[in-house]
């Protein structure tokens, strides 16, 4: 450590602000990528879209644009293996984005469509349509794969325990 370094804060320069000494974090990287990405799909779009012109339907149309780049299997409902986590032979159902995936992604568009001058007002990732697109994805791969999620509940603080083992997820949770 140099003496000019001795007695600074320990934030400074740190991967909080990207610029002069380091490269921008994982996460910044990600953002100005999907970003990008989503500019190009507007300008691409017939007719083009400016960006003040966008709006949640627009969002809704990228989203499902992605699905034909997804890695994750969604079997339909008439598929052999519909519900099943583990399916032991390959079907013909399409691929999708992970509803993990996207629920990323549309936080980091939302972050980048307000640091690049959108109003939170107008920001159209912060939708309500998206919100519910999100949850009925999630609903629908989680019933097409076997999996069941279940709405955490908080517990109240003065309610006696059960003994069971809560303790991984730190007794504020209960699974109904």
């Amino acid at each position: 450590m140099s003496s000019s370094d001795r007695g600074k804060d320990p934030v400074e320069g740190s991967s909080r602000s990207p610029g002069r000494d380091q490269p921008p974090s994982r996460y910044e990287s990600q953002k100005r990528r999907d970003w990008n990405t989503f500019n190009h799909y507007l300008k691409n779009h017939r007719p083009p879209i400016p960006l003040p012109h966008c709006n949640s339907n627009h969002v809704l149309e990228f989203l499902q644009y992605l699905d034909q780049f997804g890695k994750t299997k969604v079997h339909l409902q008439g598929c052999i293996f519909y519900g099943q986590p583990d399916p032991p032979a390959p079907c013909t159902c399409p691929l999708r984005q992970a509803w993990g995936s996207l629920d990323a992604l549309i936080g980091r568009l939302r972050a980048a469509y307000e640091e690049n001058g959108g109003s939170t007002e107008t920001n159209p990732f912060a939708c309500a349509g998206i919100r519910v697109y999100l949850r009925e994805v999630k609903e629908c791969q989680a019933k097409a794969r076997g999996i069941n999620y279940k709405k955490k509940q908080k517990k109240f603080a003065n309610s006696p325990s059960k003994g069971d083992d809560d303790s991984n997820f730190g007794g504020h949770f209960t699974f109904s």
